[in-house]
């Protein structure tokens, strides 16, 4: 039986302190502790939908806001993926789902590419869903995709409530990441033509 594939990142700035540990080949068990509730519950769903063992711990200056603390463990954790992600052989490469949520619907399309790039395209939102900012959203994703070497297209095609928009597309980009870093029975070395990512 392989190895589970796992990565770990410790990240100390003087706005944040983040510890970080994924496993790609879990079970979907999530530990996480941020200090931003929303982002626990969509990192929770993030884990439960890509079946992925996720720890997250988290301390920033909160009493800011939850910018930095946001935005930190977005590149942590596309550290950890790409950590645990190695040199990229034999993986899949690329996923795509779409998930509706009660009156909305959100597609994630992402490719392993090591280069990133990220494409965020929503409907109007509320500037908050109970004490988050929305905008820090595509600030996390950013930040994942720049340190987990994703290229990430998000579109929530459309929705009412700001909440059911963002759980669709965190539940979508688990499963399409899940995809994306499954093994591909088939491929022995590194997904492209060019040999390498």
């Amino acid at each position: 039986m392989a190895a589970k594939r796992t990565g770990d990142v410790e990240r100390a700035t003087m706005e944040t302190s983040i510890s970080v540990e994924i496993c790609l080949d879990g079970a979907g068990a999530a530990d996480l502790c941020t200090g931003v509730p929303f982002l626990d519950h969509m990192l929770t769903l993030f884990a439960v939908h890509g079946l992925f063992d996720l720890k997250v711990k988290a301390q920033g200056d909160l009493e800011v806001d939850a910018h930095h603390t946001v935005e930190d463990i977005g590149i942590s954790l596309g550290q950890a993926l790409s950590k645990a992600l190695g040199d990229r052989k034999g993986i899949t490469r690329y996923g795509n789902f779409t998930i509706p949520m009660d009156e909305a619907l959100a597609s994630v399309s992402l490719d392993l590419s090591n280069r990133p790039f990220l494409v965020y395209d929503t409907p109007p939102m509320a500037e908050r869903t109970g004490d988050f900012e929305t905008q820090l959203v595509p600030e996390f994703f950013r930040a994942f995709c720049q340190h987990g070497g994703i290229t990430l297209h998000i579109r929530i095609l459309y929705g009412a409530n700001t909440h059911h928009m963002i759980e669709a597309a965190f539940k979508a980009f688990g499963r399409a990441l899940a995809a994306a870093v499954s093994p591909d029975p088939r491929r022995k070395g590194i997904p492209s033509s060019k040999g390498a990512l």
